[in-house]
C-alpha cells in the first residue's frame, strides 16, 4: 500500500504548477521511453517540465511524483517503492532530483530490470555522471540535458510575446519576424540582466542566483566529485577568477596560482563546473563541444550569471561572445575559429558592437558579423539577438 503521504506531496506539487507555459525541451523529449532523464543546471525549470507532464497525461496510466529528498526515503528505498508501485497497478514513477538520493544508479537499473511495466522518469543535477556511475545505465537510460531560457521563450514567459523558432539557415537568411515587437532591444537588454532563469519572475534574483551558486558548488559538485568544504570554497574562488577575466584562454598553472590548487586539477574544477552550468568552455575543431576538442576560451555559461557575478556591470564584448555561445550550443556544434570568434557547419561569425566592421571576416566565406546595438540586419550582418530565437 503506497504511503497516503506521498500522494498527499505529489498533489500538493501539482496544484502549484504553471500550465501555460511550457520550455523548448517538452516537445524534443521521447516521453514514452521506459527510463527517461532530465538534466540541467539549478533553476532552469525541469521540476516544472515533469509535473506539467503528469498533469497532461494523468487520465492516460497512473502517476507518483516524488523528490529524491523527502524524508519518505531516510526509512524506505526506490527499490521498495518501486515494488508497492507495481503492486498498485501505478504505470509512472517521477523521481525529482536523483542526485539527493544516495546509490541512485544502482537501484534505478534494478528497477529497469526487475519491473518492466513501470515507466521512470529522473531530473538531476547535470553534474551526474549518468552513463557512467556505480551502476551502467547507458543501455537503459535515455538522458535529456536541458538548458535555460533562450530569448525567445523569455519574451513568452516573462512579456506573452509569441515568437516562432528559427532556424541557424533561417536567421542568415534575415527571415526572422517579430510582428508584434517593433523594437526588441529593451527586452534583449533585460534578458541578458535576468532571463536566463524562470525564477528571475520572483523577486530578489541577485540573491537567488547567489543561493543557486552556492549550491551547485558546495553541495551538487562538492557530493559528486566527493570534495572537502575547503576545496569548494576555492572552486568558487575560481569562479570568480574566471568571471573577471571570460573569454579567456585558459593559463592552468596561473589559475592554479591564483586559486590556490594544483595546476593537475584546474582542468578537472572547470569541467566539473561547465557540466554544472557555471562555466562553459569552448574547444576547437578536434572535437567539438560534443567531442573531446581542445578547450580555447572559458566563458560564464550564460549571461544572467554572468551579470550576477560581475556585480551587475560585465563586460559589454565578453556579454555578447557569452550570449552567442550559450544560445547556440543548444541546437548546433559550436567551435573555435582561428581566424574569427566561431565556427558553426561552414559559417563563421565575428562578434561586436554597432560599429563593428568586416575586415576581420572579408576573405572567409560564408563569414558573417554579429551585432549588437541593433534591431535590423542586411547583406551578411545579423542583430545579435536573432541568434535568441533559435531554440
Amino acid at each position: 500500500m503506497i504511503d497516503h503521504t506521498l500522494i498527499e506531496y505529489m498533489e500538493s506539487m501539482l496544484s502549484q504548477t504553471p500550465t501555460e507555459f511550457k520550455r523548448y525541451a517538452y516537445d524534443d523529449i521521447r516521453w514514452d521511453n521506459k527510463l527517461l532523464g532530465i538534466v540541467g543546471a539549478r533553476g532552469i525549470g525541469k521540476s516544472t517540465l515533469v509535473k506539467q507532464y503528469i498533469l497532461a497525461h494523468k487520465d492516460e496510466g497512473k502517476f507518483l511524483y516524488v523528490s529524491a529528498d523527502l524524508m519518505f526515503f531516510t526509512s524506505h528505498t526506490l527499490l521498495d517503492l518501486a515494488h508497492e508501485l507495481t503492486l498498485d497497478g501505478f504505470t509512472h514513477l517521477i523521481i525529482d532530483e536523483i542526485h539527493k538520493y544516495s546509490g541512485w544508479s544502482k537501484e534505478l537499473k534494478n528497477i529497469y530490470d526487475i519491473y518492466p511495466d513501470l515507466h521512470v522518469i529522473f531530473t538531476g543535477s547535470s553534474i551526474l555522471d549518468i552513463l557512467h556511475g556505480e551502476a551502467d545505465l547507458s543501455r537503459r537510460a535515455v538522458v535529456y540535458p536541458m538548458f535555460g531560457l533562450s530569448f525567445r521563450e523569455y519574451l513568452k514567459l516573462f512579456h506573452d510575446i509569441d515568437v516562432n523558432v528559427y532556424s541557424l539557415e533561417e536567421i542568415l537568411a534575415h527571415k526572422v519576424e517579430l510582428p508584434g515587437l517593433p523594437h526588441p532591444r529593451p527586452f534583449f537588454e533585460q534578458y541578458l540582466r535576468e532571463g536566463y532563469y524562470p525564477f528571475a519572475l520572483e523577486n530578489g534574483f541577485p540573491i537567488r542566483m547567489q543561493q543557486v551558486i552556492s549550491q551547485t558548488i558546495e553541495s551538487d559538485i562538492a557530493q559528486f566529485a566527493d570534495l572537502k568544504a575547503t576545496t569548494a570554497r576555492k572552486l568558487k574562488r575560481l569562479l570568480s577568477v574566471v568571471a573577471e577575466s571570460a573569454p579567456f584562454k585558459p593559463n592552468m598553472l596561473s589559475l592554479a596560482t591564483v586559486v590556490g590548487v594544483s595546476k593537475n586539477n584546474v582542468a578537472d574544477y572547470l569541467i566539473y563546473m561547465e557540466r554544472a552550468g557555471l562555466l562553459g568552455q569552448l574547444r576547437d575543431a578536434t572535437g567539438g563541444i560534443r567531442g573531446i576538442g581542445k578547450v580555447e576560451k572559458v566563458y560564464i555559461d550564460n549571461p544572467s550569471l554572468m551579470t550576477v557575478l560581475s556585480g551587475g556591470a560585465p563586460n559589454p564584448g565578453n556579454l555578447r561572445e557569452t550570449f552567442f555561445y550559450n544560445q547556440m550550443r543548444v541546437r548546433n556544434d559550436v567551435i573555435s575559429s582561428k581566424d574569427s570568434d566561431f565556427v558553426i557547419d561552414k559559417y563563421t561569425f565575428e562578434i561586436g558592437g554597432r560599429k563593428k566592421g568586416n575586415k576581420q571576416i572579408e576573405n572567409i566565406p560564408n563569414g558573417f558579423i554579429v551585432k549588437d546595438d541593433t534591431e535590423y540586419g542586411y547583406q551578411n550582418v545579423i542583430p545579435l539577438w536573432h541568434f535568441g530565437l533559435n531554440y
